[in-house]
């Protein structure tokens, strides 16, 4: 109990401790009686960094992106295309078909249909022209497939392509012109682009409906089954549309939600007309991508700058640390590594740059050799293999990675037990990669919260961080407190 105790105080002495400093060998003894001594020293090491670029993500994200802009860092374009699914809830509240007013009494029919996408924030300029094409999809997005932001759904065959194909075109503003500023006034008004589906619409049976919501409706009434779950909502009725940048640049909109809405009436009394709809979202229990286009020579250009290292999203260049180890651990194997701390500074010159992307806000440190697996397999940061920084004062400060260091040094050790060439042929078992992300939380039953999900941050971010071959700052570190018991 003695041990358990004196290590609780441990970590608060390691807080403060930030530099070696030879009196720390009364630490111990402040803390502990005669019987033992606790230990604690502290050491600086230099870490190594460089800009690694990206050719694309994992995009699988709850937020759509759709626009065109040009980088105002490097003056290239990123454009910005998303897929999307629509979800049919497993309690689905189906009209009753009786109550719909049909055309002549023969057919159901909807009044109207359209697709809108939701957007609260975006960035550029809100009233540059911009011009979408919309593209139904042939085959939905399936579970268990990993779509990168460089994934072609044209090139991969996921677009119906054959003459009847819905294909329909949109000019919008952000500012959306269409709408009286009364109405933009109003607390309850969501920005949105608004695309109608209203011209006739010919499914892949050959058969006619006048518009796209005309299908959906007769489709209910054919099988309600396949508007129970989305499975079999999007296998059977609607795979998804493909929203697609033609022309125009200056704004990207960070689209929230994507709905496709049924307009049309019903008399539930036999006397009266109301008018209802329905409603599909694009939402987390369905698929939903952006493929992402950037300048390739423009971003490997600036990876390869030596005077500091790059985090740019979407899809861009990311920072990648060596860690140390052998340094650390050398005369240090019996100690407990109680912290290991890196700090990382950003250099801030956006002042001078008009419409400077922001800054990440959080930072995932992840090793360099489980890149893909992390997001691949949804994992979340753990503190003992991956961890998180936000974006502090223009810091990013990781307060503890000795549970990493440890881990990285056993590793190494076991497998140079089996294979002396270990090390030489996995050269990247001390790096890792900083990933800038967004992070989602949940609240427990205990009235806290945890981290449930951490996905590729896909919007406009670059910073520039202190390090780098040729850095002319202070060096990049990591302060390492150790400690052991010496018995008297």
């Amino acid at each position: 109990m003695k041990k358990l105790y004196i290590s609780v105080l441990l970590a608060l002495v390691a807080i403060g401790i930030t530099s070696c400093d030879d009196t720390t060998n009364t630490v111990g003894k402040s803390l502990t009686d005669n019987t033992d001594i606790l230990e604690v020293s502290t050491s600086i090491y230099e870490v190594t960094s460089r800009s690694l670029k990206t050719d694309s993500v994992l995009s699988s994200s709850t937020t759509g992106f759709l626009g065109k802009i040009i980088d105002p860092e490097t003056l290239g374009d990123i454009s910005c295309d998303f897929m999307a699914q629509f979800h049919s809830v497993e309690d689905f509240d189906f009209p009753n078909e009786d109550e719909i007013i049909t055309d002549d009494h023969i057919d159901i029919r909807a009044d109207s249909c359209e697709i809108r996408l939701f957007y609260r924030s975006f960035y550029g300029d809100s009233i540059a022209k911009m011009k979408v094409q919309v593209s139904e999809l042939a085959k939905p997005l399936e579970e268990g497939n990993y779509y990168y932001s460089n994934y072609d759904p044209r090139e991969e065959g996921y677009l119906r392509t054959d003459a009847n194909a819905l294909k329909k075109t949109k000019i919008y503003t952000l500012a959306n012109q269409e709408v009286s500023d009364s109405v933009k006034s109003s607390s309850s008004y969501v920005r949105s682009i608004r695309i109608p589906l209203n011209d006739p619409y010919t499914d892949k049976k050959g058969n006619t409906y006048n518009n796209y919501g005309t299908y959906i409706l007769q489709e209910l009434f054919k099988d309600l089954n396949n508007f129970t779950n989305s499975y079999n909502f999007v296998h059977n009725i609607c795979p998804g549309f493909y929203f697609e940048i033609q022309d125009g640049v200056g704004s990207m909109a960070y689209i929230s939600l994507c709905q496709l809405n049924v307009y049309f009436r019903v008399i539930p009394d036999g006397k009266t007309v109301r008018n209802t709809s329905l409603t599909f979202s694009a939402t987390e229990e369905v698929l939903q991508t952006s493929t992402i286009s950037n300048e390739d020579e423009i971003i490997e250009e600036l990876a390869k700058e030596k005077e500091c290292t790059y985090l740019k999203t979407p899809a861009g260049i990311f920072t990648e640390l060596t860690l140390p180890i052998d340094e650390i651990m050398a005369n240090h194997s019996a100690d407990s590594i109680n912290t290991a701390k890196i700090v990382l500074n950003t250099i801030n010159n956006k002042s001078q740059i008009e419409y400077a992307f922001d800054d990440p806000e959080t930072l995932l440190m992840v090793q360099k050799d489980s890149l893909y697996e992390f997001f691949e397999k949804k994992y979340v940061a753990n503190n003992k293999t991956s961890f998180l920084a936000e974006l502090d004062d223009n810091i990013y400060t990781f307060a503890n990675i000795s549970n990493l260091i440890k881990h990285l040094y056993d590793v190494k050790n076991l497998n140079l037990e089996r294979d002396p060439n270990w090390v030489a042929e996995h050269e990247n078992w001390n790096k890792v990669v900083l990933v800038p992300v967004t992070t989602t939380y949940v609240a427990t039953a205990s009235g806290t919260t945890r981290l449930a999900r951490v996905m590729n941050d896909m919007s406009l971010t670059t910073t520039r961080l202190v390090g780098g071959e040729n850095n002319p700052y202070e060096s990049l570190k990591i302060n390492v407190v150790y400690s052991h018991f010496k018995g008297r």
